[in-house]
């Protein structure tokens, strides 16, 4: 039989005998019309594909689509019959009804439920359950509904690691996978923007033809398959919080490229249930699905909100973004939250709330949250209530304890991930490597990370599983010093939203501020005219608060400026000579109306903040001019009379009593100014990315380098992010964002964040030579809003494009009122080589991180990572563990176009090995 490959010398091959067959069977002339035709048609296709290819895409494209971009009502679906499942034989069992009611009564006593669309639960097909699991698995389900033997029921059980079946198992069990594949497509058909399934019995253990782990069928796992099969979808990411590994859903999907499966799970090297050897780190997947599993394996109890955070933001977050994803399904268990007593975890409630709030911009805000375990009832029902909250564009609650630094075994995991998957993700690769002569020759290897590779295992499986008494016991002490510890989070934890989304100030007097020496000048009026007409023409004045405009006083002023320089501004108005004076000060001019406007511009500053911290507003943004974060305590600089941003904080602190502000500037140049006034302040954090060039580019300070870190009592406050190369753009933002911004943010837990919103590192801007585009900025702000309760304002600095700074300022606003923000554009692909700019980055990257993790906990995974590896560094570690790791394809279901389910290979263990105690 010949081969079904065709290969190129192949089908050259078949040309020529196609051609001689013609040559020898049909000698007549062709025709000349039909040559002519021919021709011509030929000559017509070529200059359309010529003008196809000269037509280059409008860069600004995707802010053009967001305009229809509008937040969608979330959907809620659950049935209450769901509470009929429990276990007939002990009632003590930690699958309860009681984990449906209490997270149902939690999400109406905050009144979400309200807020929802319903949708309508429905049971599922057989047809859609025989999309992932066999025809026996549906019939041996379907032979126990109804069923009253409590005797055989309990023996039918016993097969089975962790099951219980009751009369009503089976009609559940297709209730929840009905009402899963209904709210996904609610999902990505726009009814709903995103949405939540509170049903129970959870999906996430089950395998084609097993029950396991309190889960019969697989529905986040069908769900997802219905929206490949069915939706035609090609890029769906799920993330599996539950603190037990999902090996049913990996195993589905192992093969298939069409599905990034990332597990965050104890593992304790296999000794924690289903102690698998497929659940640690170095099960990447496998044939075309290589690169596309991830598994976060927690080595020991007791992680926290740091450690979750950590992994978010070193490895899920980043590869998110590279794999942009039409869709998120997230697996939902909540046993990693405080006090449940299988998860044995210290992630609080409210924490859930950040998680989620990371990805709810990604795949334009099409997002699904289904319930799966969680056995504390107390942290179960806040942290699903939270998250739901978090869905309906609720701003993050304050996580009220201080946040831990990442644990040293969270560290190690998050490093040996790193090290798996760098192969397939341009993001991960960040760290420098070191070779075989570094590991034997460098003393001390501090900063040489080495892959650690142990499994341990359980016992043996037993022939039969145990059926009652299988809840974890907690000693009386425990459970009364988590009670307390958990009514004192839900007592601090402030769910406070004002009506008020978005406030916004706008005031056309300060265009009148311009140069009139210099035609064209780039710091033009109508910098802000353009931007408030894209805020009319997007629809969003409307869906503000516009705030009066009001003058910042002398008082006011001098909080962040000496008298002296305020009183010199004030009296330019009555000078002749302008242009002279301000050709005394770098890149300075000055109108008649320049101290008006400059003090309109901080004061209308100053009346946000007071909306913002009085709780009459959620954010706010300030559409003013002149900027001001180049203007130092006595001099004008960089266009700037005034440093509106370093008023506004020094306000917020003696006015407001705030203790801990926030300041992130993301203009190109650095803001000298602002640096310098509260470079001694530990009370300002103050983080600035920008363009450096080896100190060559505006302002052309060497105080602008990653080695500038505060002064006295400030140091470690100060933080500059310095790019010495043109053309960074989405990828290198999002990188330092993910591994150094949000990281120190969070670790200094601000009160307020003010953002110094320069747009000249816009893609289009002739100053900054950079490329990030307008949503990459919606998405850099909803990152932001995460932090102190949503208290965000954004203060307009330099961008010299007025379609750039239009768009990006709208796509921030956008993102403030909770619309979805078009994908970003992260051209960071492993297939292409690195660009220059990235390889900067890198560079930048590693350099501000040695030197901050002095002074910041969180900053621990800048470590050298292996070029090989193994016992004695001769085998490559890849090769050497995925032989342990095939999970192979008898009859392929989980690969792209196949049918069947995915089957472990023999060289695996069974489905689990003890019960879950």
């Amino acid at each position: 039989m010949s081969s079904p490959i065709v290969t190129r010398r192949g089908a050259q091959k078949a040309k020529i005998q196609t051609r001689a067959m013609v040559k020898t069977f049909d000698t007549r002339k062709p025709n000349a019309a039909l040559l002519e035709a021919k021709r011509r048609a030929k000559l017509l296709k070529m200059q359309e594909q010529s003008q196809q290819e000269i037509v280059v895409k409008d860069i600004f494209q995707n802010a053009v689509n967001a305009k229809a971009l509008v937040q969608k009502p979330t959907g809620l679906v659950y049935d209450e019959s769901m509470s009929q499942h429990r276990c007939l034989w002990d009632s003590k069992h930690p699958e309860c009804p009681e984990r449906f009611i209490r997270v149902l009564e939690r999400c109406k006593e905050l009144d979400l439920v309200d807020r929802c669309k319903q949708i309508a639960s429905r049971p599922a097909s057989k047809d859609e359950i025989m999309l992932l699991h066999s025809e026996e698995h549906y019939k041996l389900l379907e032979k126990t509904s109804g069923v009253v033997d409590d005797e055989k029921m309990e023996d039918l059980s016993s097969q089975y690691d962790s099951i219980y079946i009751h009369p009503s198992t089976f009609e559940l069990a297709l209730l929840s996978v009905g009402s899963t594949i209904d709210l996904i497509e609610n999902v990505v058909n726009g009814a709903v923007q995103n949405g939540m399934a509170i049903i129970r019995p959870p999906g996430h253990h089950a395998m084609k033809a097993e029950f396991n782990g309190y889960c019969f069928f697989n529905n986040v796992a069908i769900a997802t398959q219905y929206a490949l099969d069915v939706l035609k979808l090609n890029k769906i990411m799920i993330i599996d919080w539950d603190v037990h590994h999902g090996q049913g859903t990996q195993r589905f999907f192992y093969h298939d490229p069409r599905v990034l499966y990332f597990s965050i799970h104890r593992f304790e090297h296999g000794t924690y249930w289903p102690n698998l050897k497929e659940s640690d780190f170095d099960a990447i997947g496998h044939g075309a699905g290589m690169g596309y599993n991830f598994n976060v394996p927690l080595n020991k109890t007791g992680m926290g909100n740091g450690d979750y955070l950590a992994i978010f933001q070193q490895i899920l977050v980043p590869v998110a973004m590279e794999y942009q994803p039409e869709l998120i399904i997230i697996s939902a268990g909540y046993d990693a939250a405080l006090g449940c007593p299988e998860g044995e975890m210290e992630v609080t409630p409210a924490c859930y709330a950040h998680l989620l709030n990371t990805l709810s911009k990604l795949a334009q805000s099409r997002l699904a949250v289904i319930l799966e375990g969680g056995y504390c009832l107390e942290s179960l029902a806040e942290g699903a209530a939270l998250t739901l909250r978090t869905l309906l564009g609720d701003p993050c609650p304050v996580l009220v304890e201080k946040l831990d630094p990442p644990s040293e075994i969270i560290q190690e995991t998050i490093l040996n991930c790193i090290y798996a998957h760098r192969p397939y993700w341009r993001c991960l690769q960040a760290q420098s490597t070191y070779t075989v002569e570094e590991l034997n020759n460098v003393n001390p290897q501090n900063n040489l990370h080495k892959i650690s590779r142990v499994f341990v295992g359980g016992p043996p499986l037993p022939e039969r599983f145990p059926t009652r008494g299988t809840a974890p016991v907690q000693k009386l002490e425990d459970i009364l010093r988590i009670q307390q510890r958990l009514q004192w989070l839900k007592a601090e934890t402030k769910l406070f939203t004002p009506k008020i989304k978005v406030c916004y100030v706008y005031d056309e007097m300060m265009m009148q501020h311009t140069n009139t020496f210099e035609q064209g000048h780039p710091e033009q009026p109508e910098r802000i005219r353009k931007i408030y007409e894209m805020h009319m023409d997007f629809n969003l004045i409307d869906r503000m608060t516009h705030m009066p405009s009001r003058h910042a006083t002398t008082d006011e002023i001098c909080l962040a400026h000496t008298r002296s320089h305020v009183n010199f501004i004030r009296r330019i108005g009555e000078k002749d000579e302008l242009q002279t004076m301000g050709s005394k000060y770098n890149s300075v001019y000055f109108h008649p109306k320049t101290f008006e406007c400059a003090t309109l511009a901080a004061g209308s500053v100053l009346s946000t903040v007071d909306k913002v911290l009085k709780g009459e507003a959620r954010s706010g943004v300030c559409i003013v001019r002149p900027p001001g974060h180049h203007a130092e305590s006595d001099v004008p600089h960089g266009f700037c009379i005034f440093n509106n941003v370093a008023i506004a904080a020094q306000y917020a602190i003696r006015d407001h009593g705030l203790k801990r502000v926030l300041i992130v500037d993301w203009d190109v140049h650095h803001g000298n100014g602002t640096q310098h006034i509260f470079e001694s302040n530990p009370k300002v954090l103050y983080m600035s990315v920008h363009r450096y060039d080896n100190a060559s580019f505006f302002p052309k300070s060497k105080d602008a380098d990653y080695d500038v870190v505060g002064k006295g009592a400030g140091i470690g406050f100060n933080v500059n992010i310095p790019w010495n190369k043109k053309g960074m753009g989405d990828l290198e933002y999002v990188m330092a964002f993910q591994q150094i911004i949000m990281p120190i943010a969070y670790e200094f837990n601000p009160e307020l964040v003010l953002i110094s919103a320069g747009f000249d590192a816009a893609i289009g801007d002739p100053l900054g030579g950079c490329k990030v585009t307008p949503e990459a900025y919606g998405l850099f702000t909803h990152w932001l809003s995460a932090l102190a309760n949503g208290r965000l304002i954004i203060c307009l600095e330099g961008g010299y494009n007025v379609n750039s700074i239009s768009y990006a300022m709208t796509m921030c606003t956008k993102s403030l009122l909770g619309d979805p923000i078009p994908p970003v554009q992260f051209n960071g692909n492993i297939t292409r080589p690195p660009t220059v700019a990235y390889l900067n980055c890198v560079e930048t990257l590693q350099n501000c991180i040695n030197v901050q993790k002095r002074y910041w906990k969180c900053l621990q995974f800048n470590k050298k990572l292996p070029q090989c590896s193994g016992e004695n560094n001769n085998e490559d570690f890849l090769a050497a563990t995925m032989k342990n790791l095939d999970i192979t394809t008898d009859d392929m279901q989980g690969a792209v176009g196949g049918l069947d389910a995915i089957v472990m290979h023999e060289t695996l263990e069974g489905s689990g090995i003890k019960p879950k105690e």
